[in-house]
């Protein structure tokens, strides 16, 4: 018999941790189960005398590692991340030992971040860690989604099923993500030009417009002289300005952009923007349609990967991304460790579409609430993609009609003098 060290968690979702003996990791697993707990990790006690096959006496050699966690800015890609997880999903398919897989991505992999962290997990495996526990000790690539499913496989024996999992998982939320930058492409690159003709128009033309008609001493309309001083800000020439109006406002574009960025790292901040985003015309449904898609998909892969509902619940909120979610989800774990419904807190919280709320209601009833999670994924998926559709031919015609706007108003408020001008000479030419 083999002693096993175990982590699970129970009925309630609190971590039990102990031991328990049994001739096999899969006989482990199975006491575990009848004692009502749900597993998290399972790996056999290491005998600390020595090292195996040698003397009892002899020192156990200790491996040399090449680095701990390696020092970087940032994290790695999530295509990189993704590549990586299709990969081993499919070395895992095709029969090859774990620690080998690893070994024939790491090589694969370019001088970086995601080498050295390769390199890392290689080393990890190798001497006797699970892969979830190797993995876990370097978050700037996998993150708790990513370290819970590879948990779930190993304990479940299927880890290049849920490896495929993940990776189509990963996958789709990478297409989905590409097509709403994509579709923001265009508006952002016409604003840019715009902008940057508005700025040429206001340092450069109207200046000598202005010098035009103090020559010819002609009163000019209020919407020329607005158009001239806005001109004079903008350019830094009025008497006295130590700073052009321009730059102050690109200055205040960027300090704004930081501050706002800066908010979100603190829980109010983030809970006042996500509030407003959400409530914002046209963007906020869009918003609301991309989260419920990722929401429901990250939670109906883990319980097809067999995570328990409950811990299942925590990381979904935790990788929501937004905080109206993040507290609707947090209700729905109290309902689920409670005895309730996942319906019920979800349908109070008027967060989701009632179409949501009632096929989540049928899959808890039906007892295939991750069928009916992915369904609604899909579902939404292919809404994000109708709406993003629709924003970009929304936004087209109202570009033109904004930047048409400014553009005549600058023509407007420059002629106006010019036709006073003219009217002048004709009269006096008489």
């Amino acid at each position: 018999m083999t002693t096993f060290a175990y982590e699970a968690i129970d009925a309630a979702g609190k971590t039990q941790k102990g031991t328990i003996e049994a001739a096999n990791s899969e006989e482990a697993i199975s006491r575990i189960r009848k004692q009502g707990y749900f597993p998290q990790s399972v790996k056999p006690v290491k005998d600390k005398k020595g090292a195996r096959g040698g003397e009892a006496g002899a020192p156990a050699k200790k491996r040399k590692k090449k680095g701990g966690t390696p020092l970087a800015i940032g994290s790695v890609s999530q295509k990189k991340l993704t590549l990586f997880t299709r990969q081993l999903s499919t070395l895992q398919d095709a029969g090859l030992p774990l620690l080998r897989s690893l070994q024939i991505l790491e090589s694969q992999q370019r001088p970086g971040l995601m080498k050295k962290i390769l390199q890392g997990v290689c080393e990890e495996v190798e001497g006797g860690t699970s892969l979830s526990e190797g993995m876990a000790k370097y978050p700037k690539a996998f993150d708790k989604l990513y370290v819970k499913m590879v948990n779930a496989g190993e304990i479940g024996g299927v880890l290049d099923i849920i490896l495929q999992r993940l990776a189509e998982f990963m996958e789709k939320s990478q297409r989905l993500k590409r097509k709403i930058k994509g579709a923001m492409v265009y508006p952002v690159v016409v604003v840019f030009i715009a902008l940057v003709i508005l700025s040429a128009i206001m340092v450069f033309i109207i200046p000598k417009f202005e010098a035009i008609f103090n020559d010819f001493g002609v009163d000019l309309p209020f919407l020329t002289v607005w158009l001239i001083n806005t001109s004079r800000w903008f350019a830094g020439s009025n008497p006295g300005q130590k700073i052009p109006g321009g730059a102050i406002a690109g200055i205040g574009l960027v300090v704004g952009f930081i501050l706002i960025k800066l908010s979100r790292k603190t829980p109010p901040g983030k809970a006042l923007t996500d509030v407003l985003i959400l409530w914002t015309p046209i963007f906020g449904s869009l918003v609301r349609k991309t989260v419920i898609a990722r929401f429901t998909r990250t939670l109906g892969t883990l319980i097809s990967a067999g995570v328990p509902i409950l811990e299942a619940v925590t990381i979904t909120k935790e990788t929501s991304g937004n905080y109206v979610f993040e507290k609707a989800l947090g209700k729905v774990h109290d309902s689920i460790r409670e005895g309730e419904t996942f319906a019920g807190p979800l349908r109070e919280s008027k967060t989701c579409d009632p179409i949501v709320v009632n096929m989540i209601d049928v899959g808890e009833e039906t007892g295939e609430m991750d069928v009916m999670l992915l369904k609604i994924a899909d579902n939404y998926d292919e809404e994000v993609d109708v709406a993003v559709a629709s924003l970009v031919s929304l936004l087209e015609p109202l570009m033109v009609v904004l930047l048409g706007g400014m553009v005549g108003t600058i023509v407007v408020a420059m002629f106006l003098p010019l036709v006073a001008m003219i009217e002048s000479l004709q009269g006096g030419g008489m």
